[in-house]
């Protein structure tokens, strides 16, 4: 990392929440292994980013790990070529092994047959089907391929019913997956 004196600087924002030698007091729900498994996750990113992902400079500047935010450009070539997004994550202490919470949040949600209004994404990865082996960047590259094979911009069937009642944790959603067109 000593080719790189902005990431050593951010890692030990990320390590420590602050550039000072003094570790922060831990909380009794601190999980000093998923922390560890997100650092790496958000350095890997950082050095070598996917095209069209970046982390938020909010998360950059935070010492917070279990919220983090990632910059996301619509992929050249498709119906959301150079839009702007940005995807939330949330960690609990069970990550890896419990998925995180992932929606779009701003001013632009992408108008696409699986993303509610809210910013609610159906996507088998963010619930039954995820694995401790997949990543910030997994999930951003399978949410951006997942937008580059929409046909035509337009949001999911029941969106206004969804958005009245839904929970505002969308892994609370029980889905229904229909739908591998899109």
């Amino acid at each position: 990392m000593n080719d790189h004196p902005r990431l050593t600087a951010v890692f030990a924002r990320l390590s420590f929440g602050r550039t000072s030698g003094k570790k922060p007091a831990r909380k009794a729900t601190d999980n000093p292994k998923w922390e560890k498994r997100l650092q790496k996750e958000l350095m890997a990113i950082m050095k070598d980013p996917p095209d069209g992902i970046t982390v938020s400079q909010d998360t950059l500047e935070g010492s917070d790990l279990s919220q983090i935010c990632v910059n996301m450009t619509g992929p050249s070539g498709t119906l959301y070529e150079g839009e702007a997004f940005m995807l939330r994550f949330k960690f609990g202490p069970k990550y890896p092994f419990d998925s995180p919470e992932v929606v779009f949040t701003g001013e632009n949600i992408p108008v696409h047959p699986h993303i509610y209004s809210n910013g609610h994404i159906c996507l088998s990865i963010l619930t039954e089907d995820w694995s401790p082996a997949m990543s910030v960047q997994s999930v951003c590259l399978s949410i951006a391929s997942m937008l580059s094979s929409c046909k035509e911009k337009k949001r999911p069937p029941d969106n206004s019913f969804y958005v009245k009642t839904c929970h505002k944790n969308p892994k609370k959603t029980r889905w229904w997956y229909h739908d591998e067109d899109v």
